[in-house]
């Protein structure tokens, strides 16, 4: 099984759009797709607006995308793309622990994977990780800053 990463230094620079172009090159793959958020007070770090990625019952929320679903969300684009499967995977700010267990049992289950989210890494070692960078946008996230510090090799 392949295990991709794909991250981003910070909000809506095209990190969905890596992803569902990596599924529609490689279809032979049979990639199971997984979109982490991490929310905190009301507000998504996805887009830093208000939203309803919250849940107030659990620290966790785990959702598969089904075929024919919205496309306009980022689960909905990866099987619109062509992944076999997709999840919308929710946690509060530093629970992403909290949901492991049950992106592994998907895992279990999957050909391949790809995965948008920075901190998947501190659980797991892909295959491959891309960062996806603007250089023209300033904000980093934490995330994207421990990763790109602790695994950037100096020549």
């Amino acid at each position: 099984m392949a295990i991709v990463v794909v991250g981003g230094h910070t909000r809506n620079i095209g990190k969905t759009s890596v992803v569902a172009g990596l599924i529609a090159a490689m279809p032979e793959m049979h990639w199971t797709a997984f979109k982490i958020t991490q929310f905190g007070h009301g507000m998504c770090s996805a887009n830093g607006e208000p939203c309803d990625c919250e849940t107030a019952e659990h620290a966790v929320a785990v959702s598969e995308e089904r075929v024919g679903g919205d496309a306009t969300t980022d689960s909905g684009r990866y099987l619109a793309a062509g992944a076999v499967r997709s999840f919308w995977v929710r946690t509060r700010q530093g629970d992403l622990s909290e949901a492991m267990p049950r992106i592994r049992k998907e895992m279990e289950r999957a050909e391949n994977v790809v995965i948008e989210s920075n901190s998947i890494l501190r659980f797991l070692r892909p295959d491959l990780y891309l960062s996806v960078l603007d250089p023209e946008t300033a904000d980093f996230k934490d995330s994207a800053k421990y990763f790109w510090i602790a695994r950037t090799p100096c020549w």
